[in-house]
């Protein structure tokens, strides 16, 4: 049986590329030195023989410290449409997808998020650390009209999707007090 999809969004770990509201309260260069940690770590950690890891990346490299993997880029649009299009590129056997922000994903969630099938992963902030969806599903998800990075995120995704099975809140590492509180 073919396995399931895991994709990881990330950024390349570029210094003054994503993770602003961090570097303005920890600096660019600690900014990056966090994201590049977290991300590399993340990756590496959440490799299972259970699923397949792809990283859907906005940029034009993976930093060499990150393991090998399957990289694809995420391409033009919104969030949504970028999200969309991941998903049923990769719909056939059910897909997760994650971001970097949330340090405490570990391989037992994500496993609990396939088993689900069609599952969220709720965070601190208002928006998800994860969507999972079977193949179903998956095939026509169209993720519109969500207001990204607010407190409505959650909220939102859930009014377009429909229900799903609610995992546990994680929290995103977003800003000074978030970082701070996840050392």
């Amino acid at each position: 049986m073919a396995r399931p999809t895991l994709i990881v969004f990330a950024r390349s770990p570029a210094i003054g590329v994503g993770k602003t509201r961090l570097a303005r309260d920890i600096g660019r260069v600690e900014a990056w030195r966090v994201y590049r940690a977290m991300s590399a770590r993340l990756l590496w950690a959440l490799r299972d023989p259970r699923w397949t890891v792809v990283v859907r990346l906005e940029g034009r490299r993976l930093d060499a410290a990150w393991p090998r993997l399957i990289t694809e880029p995420q391409g033009r649009g919104d969030l949504g449409e970028r999200l969309t299009r991941a998903i049923r590129s990769h719909a056939r056997n059910g897909a997760v997808v994650i971001g970097t922000d949330a340090p405490d994903v570990t391989r037992a969630r994500l496993a609990k998020a396939f088993r689900a099938s069609d599952a969220i992963g709720p965070a601190t902030d208002g928006g998800f650390w994860l969507l999972a969806l079977g193949a179903a599903r998956a095939r026509r998800v169209r993720l519109d009209d969500i207001r990204w990075s607010s407190a409505h995120t959650l909220a939102d995704t859930l009014s377009v999707l429909g229900p799903l099975t609610e995992l546990e809140t994680l929290t995103d590492v977003d800003d000074g007090p978030t970082y701070r509180s996840s050392r």
